[in-house]
């Protein structure tokens, strides 16, 4: 409980800091409202007069027409003052919700693909559209409304102790029952919304793996079980969203309920006054006019409560969100990436240089290291290890994904690192699209020759819509050697030095594993430098060096 209640307090501290940038924007929002509320208080009180100068006074409606006019242009100043008040709290909103997610993408890419190995891709993306957009509410209407529902009955209050302190007085009554019955509910709505957001992360993670795997599912005859768990899932967030619309229900119930009573309590002491049945305080000094407006005025008294009560659940729903959000953002880089990234070496004539470097992950401790290592252009070095042996570690800290703990790691001024693995990422988009994720401004000419040199020249011929040729995600619509071989391109394309590869012909057939393997030589010819993790005797032969992580102990020259 004492953990939750701290993390908590770091979301609504976040919250805070991040509306405090937009304290301009919400205060004027803030001025908007008082302006629209003064506005009301003014059209009332015209309109009480022209009732009791119409009814008391028999004033022509001639005469009248002044007041009337007056009003009319007090509705439309009214409507103004809240629309400009609307408008000023959703730029608000916008420029908030652009620095937060702008935080978090800064984040995420400290913490790299090392730090994200543990996260599902579809539950960052819940974090980053629906968990962001969450904070609207709260930052358009809550933040702005808090502050109204403080000024605003304030002014009606003094407006009805000016016309009647008794009334007054029965209005101060009751006016705390409302904010503490609400915190009390939103307190339940805040609990309930945290829940939900995880929930909705959870789902989106649960279908994706579902849609993923639906050939392996059908494949094992599995298709029935796993769409009944995505429709219990999907019956599990339904189920939590009505728990949470019903406790927003409740706090708007309890609010209305209050208001109601004063409302009637008001109401029967002006009635009574007029009638002249009580002769307690000033109610014997009552007249039409100021009844009337005490009774037009109490609706406007708890008005801005209903407004805030009604954007209570948007508080809620903002701090379940920042919760998730703070949690991510709390995740240290340093725990993975090590010490702060060294500045590239002016004086090293090699690529990397590694010295003494251990590289250590939360609750596994060391996992690599201590280790030594020089690459230097044009060579080929292949690393070997069993499974868990720190292959894929050495390449992660190679490219800058994770820092040593102990030792340093030297590169090269200005060094740039292709990468291609075993599950190259092929994104949804034509095979232009693909490519250019190395080089951006690549030209067609460039793109095709690449696709030669990887060995898909005679593909690309046969495609009707050749680069404009259309992906599914992962790749959907090339093979496994292809896919391979388009990830290879991209490495053609990139002119980087320094190029590391993981499994780069794993699960493929023979004819395409030559293929790939002529092509690294080509890159190798090419004076770029190799780093490749694996066991495959076909990329072992063509090494100029071996680096068996087993049989050196960690170290290597």
């Amino acid at each position: 409980m004492a953990g939750r209640s701290s993390t908590t307090g770091r979301a609504s501290r976040w919250l805070a800091a991040h509306a405090a940038e937009e304290r301009v924007r919400l205060g004027l929002a803030v001025a908007a409202g008082m302006a629209a509320t003064l506005a009301t208080l003014v059209q009332l009180a015209l309109l009480a007069r022209v009732v009791s100068d119409l009814l008391v006074d028999k004033v022509p409606p001639a005469a009248l027409l002044p007041l009337v006019l007056g009003m009319l242009v007090l509705v439309v100043a009214r409507s103004l003052a809240l629309f400009t008040q609307e408008r000023l709290g959703l730029a608000a909103s916008l420029a908030l919700r652009r620095r937060a997610r702008a935080e978090l993408l800064d984040h995420l890419a400290c913490l790299g693909p090392a730090g994200l190995a543990a996260r599902h891709s579809a539950s960052l993306a819940s974090q980053l559209v629906e968990q962001v957009e969450a904070l609207d509410g709260y930052v358009a209407r809550y933040r702005p409304q808090r502050l109204l529902a403080v000024i605003q009955p304030l002014l009606v209050f003094a407006a009805v102790a000016w016309l009647d302190w008794l009334a007054a007085l029965f209005l101060l009554l009751s006016a705390p029952l409302i904010p503490l019955f609400m915190a009390l509910v939103g307190m339940g709505a805040e609990r309930l919304n945290r829940e939900q957001f995880e929930a909705v992360a959870r789902l989106s993670g649960h279908f994706i793996d579902r849609v993923r795997a639906v050939s392996t599912l059908q494949l094992f005859g599995r298709t029935r079980e796993a769409t009944a768990e995505v429709h219990a899932a999907a019956d599990d967030y339904r189920l939590r969203s009505l728990r949470t619309l019903r406790v927003a229900f409740l706090s708007s119930a309890v609010l209305e309920f209050f208001a109601s009573v004063a409302i009637a309590v008001v109401a029967i002491y002006v009635g009574f006054g007029l009638l002249g049945y009580l002769r307690f305080g000033p109610s014997h000094e009552l007249t039409l006019y100021s009844g009337l407006l005490v009774l037009l005025l109490a609706p406007e008294f708890f008005q801005p409560l209903r407004v805030l009560s009604q954007h209570y659940h948007d508080r809620a729903a903002a701090l379940g969100a920042a919760d998730g959000l703070v949690a991510l953002l709390d995740e240290d880089p340093v725990v993975l990436r090590g010490h702060p990234a060294e500045e590239p070496a002016a004086t090293i004539s090699c690529l990397v240089r590694l010295e003494g470097v251990c590289v250590h992950y939360p609750g596994r401790g060391r996992v690599l290291g201590p280790l030594d290592l020089t690459l230097a252009p044009g060579e080929v070095v292949v690393i070997t290890a069993p499974s868990g042996g720190g292959k894929s570690t050495l390449l992660s800290l190679l490219a800058g994904f994770l820092g040593p703990v102990e030792g340093q790691r030297l590169t090269a001024p200005g060094l740039s690192i292709a990468w291609m693995d075993q599950r190259p990422l092929l994104v949804q988009g034509s095979l232009a699209d693909n490519l250019r994720l190395a080089a951006p401004a690549a030209d067609d000419a460039s793109l095709r020759e690449a696709l030669r040199r990887a060995g898909l020249g005679e593909l690309l011929a046969r495609l009707p819509a050749g680069l404009a040729t259309p992906l599914g995600e992962r790749g959907a619509g090339l093979s496994g050697g292809q896919a391979q071989r388009l990830a290879l391109a991209r490495v053609f394309l990139s002119d980087a030095p320094l190029v590391l590869l993981d499994e780069p012909t794993a699960s493929l057939d023979a004819a395409t594993e030559a293929a790939v393997v002529e092509a690294l030589g080509e890159l190798a010819r090419e004076g770029r430098c190799l780093v490749i993790a694996s066991h495959h005797p076909a990329l072992m032969a063509m090494a100029d060096r071996r680096l068996a992580l087993d049989e050196c102990q960690g170290r290597a020259p």
